[in-house]
């Protein structure tokens, strides 16, 4: 038999700890071996037996979870999953614990949380699980589970080749976990007249509009929140915003961005099969589409209809991946013309 995943909850909540130690003892594969009202009570069980997974708080007595996180990736790195109400708003701290290593985040509100960590257990579980196989060595939330639609449940499929051609080249870029570290690394690495980029990075609602404005810091090119109407021009990416689904369309030579409301696609809103297959339609052979570290199957199939459109697409490979899981489905499913790692992505958006 297989070993379990072993998890310590670190969390100042007792609530939290009884709620997430009973949803994760529910999964066969996983076994909650510790839990630590704080991270100095942490330490002292660490030190008799490691876990594979830490899920960390961040605001916390004696000392606060982005210190204690910093601390573990220096000293022994380790999967952690943050677990923080701080998500919700979108704050700085946040941006800061995905930057020092922290494979994702799970928003955790102030009121209802018992009733949301239940209704969330398949997020949970599906978290800890990549967590467990993420590639820590390549780093520099999910919504609630539902009926797994299609890009169908937003836009009709593209007709076949789109052999319209203009002089505006677009690349979209679809990401999940290990994504925020990936795209630090590709963002900030493009010239001012590089192609106008499109992104969908799965993260909770009112966390996107914080992690635009941080990668925007970092870049040469301009990088913003996505909004209903922002024409795609080159130097500049928009950044599709959580809990909202972002399509490209065009209008006479130019690319719109078109962000609406709608059911989970893939599981997932915004969703990277609806961004690609928007792509696919209003873009064609104008486009490069790649797919990038994640966990799940969002995004496999719509960069295969990029590819039959005309476009080019990429998948990143194992060896540079956080989560090997979106750009795998792309490879099995033939929907990318070439693996490439990570330090290639650049060359490849500006060749586009």
């Amino acid at each position: 038999m297989n070993r379990k995943i072993t998890v310590h909850i670190v969390d100042d909540s007792a609530v939290v700890r009884e709620v997430l130690g009973s949803i994760l003892a529910k999964a066969p594969d996983i076994e909650v071996i510790a839990a630590s009202p704080d991270p100095l009570f942490a330490m002292e069980k660490l030190n008799r037996q490691w876990p594979d997974v830490i899920i960390l708080d961040l605001e916390m007595p004696r000392m606060d979870g982005l210190s204690f996180l910093r601390k573990i990736m220096k000293e022994r790195p380790t999967p952690v999953i943050i677990c923080s109400s701080l998500a919700e708003a979108g704050m700085p701290v946040t941006l800061d614990a995905m930057a020092a290593g922290a494979v994702s985040i799970v928003t955790k509100p102030k009121i209802g949380l018992r009733d949301f960590l239940s209704d969330a257990a398949r997020q949970l579980i599906d978290e800890v699980r990549a967590a467990a196989g993420a590639r820590l060595g390549n780093l520099a939330p999910q919504l609630k589970t539902a009926q797994k639609l299609s890009a169908d449940a937003m836009l009709s499929a593209p007709a076949g080749r789109n052999t319209f051609r203009t002089t505006e080249r677009i690349v979209a870029l679809g990401t999940s976990t290990g994504g925020t570290q990936a795209l630090e690394y590709v963002l900030p690495r493009l010239p001012r007249d590089c192609p106008g980029i499109v992104v969908v990075q799965h993260m909770p609602e009112m966390f996107t509009a914080s992690f635009a404005r941080r990668l925007d810091q970092l870049s040469q090119i301009d990088v913003k929140e996505a909004s209903n109407g922002d024409r795609l021009v080159a130097g500049l990416a928009l950044i599709a915003p959580g809990g909202k689904h972002l399509m490209l369309n065009r209008s006479g030579t130019q690319y719109v961005a078109e962000v609406r409301d709608g059911p989970l696609v893939s599981r997932h809103k915004p969703s990277v099969d609806v961004l690609f297959r928007s792509v696919a339609v209003s873009a064609g052979s104008n486009a490069t589409g790649i797919i990038m570290t994640g966990m799940g199957d969002d995004g496999a199939r719509g960069l295969g209809e990029m590819l039959a459109s005309g476009a080019r697409t990429f998948a990143q490979d194992e060896a540079s991946c956080v989560v090997f899981g979106m750009p795998k489905v792309a490879i099995e499913l033939g929907s990318a013309q070439k693996v490439v790692p990570l330090n290639d992505i650049p060359a490849l958006i500006c060749a586009a």
